[in-house]
């Protein structure tokens, strides 16, 4: 009975195949209420002259189950250990993990280099409010409620508010906070309901502002000029074009050479040899009396272009929704 007993148990001891398994045998053989304790506990129901020999017979049995499950417990042990470092193991000859590495986007590239260029020559970086209301946006600048410029400006508006159209309100809270000379650019996202191949909802501008006594024309033909050549290259030319803004008077459109055709004519500039940039122009006196300044004592430029149309022109972008589509072979070439 006993040496049957002995076989079967040494057998499921042998064939467990992990810790648990191997502690519910310990606890059926040699638990509080295990085959063998009780087995152990019924001696003293046997005639005494058997007692001795049972007794001797299960201690022995005991001690062989606990020195088997021992062994059997170690080899587990070092079989689990095993598979964990298995998880853990790396095979350091094998090549390590690729991860892309992220660059500037061609638009942040570009307002870096504009923003570059400008404080060179003197000009101050100033951000503002991307919401603003309809007297920085519009009235301050000569541009009134029933001014038909504002359908140029067709916004986002938010209730007694607006998503602002262009920096230019920069302008008019600088002017507001501080005295001339003023030279600073004003770069920023603004927003207009426009979207096509060459006109975006959201974009990005850098507006430009220099105030002080006895500024001409002159000043601001340089100063562009200087960029012009820093952004597309020394050999290029710029033009201005009467145009028409509320907020400056003489007004401006800015054009540059054509980089492909040197100014001779050819498919991309139309051929008319000029590829226009911004719009620039004398400040209007009503807006130095909209904050305050006194228009016969001081004089002013301002210029505003977008980023977008300078990164195209830079690098020969037809599709200015290229810019927000995130394809990824389109961005990888920057």
């Amino acid at each position: 009975m006993f040496e049957e007993m002995k076989e079967n148990v040494l057998k499921q001891i042998n064939d467990a195949q992990d810790i648990a398994q191997l502690e519910r045998i310990r606890v059926n053989y040699l638990g509080k209420k295990g085959i063998l304790t009780e087995q152990m506990r019924s001696i003293g129901k046997l005639p005494p002259e058997e007692r001795p020999k049972v007794g001797q017979v299960l201690n022995e049995l005991k001690q062989t189950i606990e020195q088997a499950l021992e062994e059997r417990k170690k080899v587990l042990e070092a079989r689990e250990q095993e598979k964990s470092l298995q998880k853990l193991w790396i095979d350091v000859t094998l090549p390590g993990a690729i991860r892309k590495v992220g660059h500037p986007h061609p638009i942040s590239k570009v307002l870096e280099e504009i923003e570059t260029i400008f404080v060179s020559m003197g000009f101050k970086v100033v951000e503002g409010p991307e919401i603003e209301d309809s007297w920085h946006n519009f009235d301050a600048l000569n541009t009134p409620e029933w001014h038909p410029a504002r359908d140029m400006h067709d916004s986002f508006y938010l209730q007694d508010k607006l998503l602002r159209t262009h920096t230019s309100p920069v302008q008019i809270r600088t002017m507001l906070s501080e005295q001339p000379p003023i030279a600073i650019i004003s770069p920023g996202r603004v927003y207009r309901r426009d979207y096509d191949a060459t006109h975006l909802p959201m974009f990005t501008q850098v507006e430009g502002l220099y105030v002080d006594e006895h500024v001409s024309v002159a000043h601001l033909k340089y100063t562009l000029e200087i960029f012009a050549k820093r952004i597309f290259g020394p050999e290029r030319k710029i033009r201005l074009r009467p145009s028409y803004f509320p907020f400056t008077e003489p007004s401006f459109e800015v054009d540059v050479s054509c980089g492909i055709c040197g100014g001779k004519g050819c498919p991309s500039c139309k051929y008319t040899g000029w590829l226009e940039i911004l719009g620039a122009g004398m400040v209007h006196p009503n807006v130095f009396r909209n904050v305050g300044y006194d228009p016969e004592k001081y004089t002013g430029f301002a210029f505003g272009m977008g980023v977008e149309r300078i990164a195209m022109l830079k690098h020969g972008i037809k599709d200015i929704r290229d810019f927000v589509r995130n394809d990824e072979r389109f961005l990888e070439c920057f």
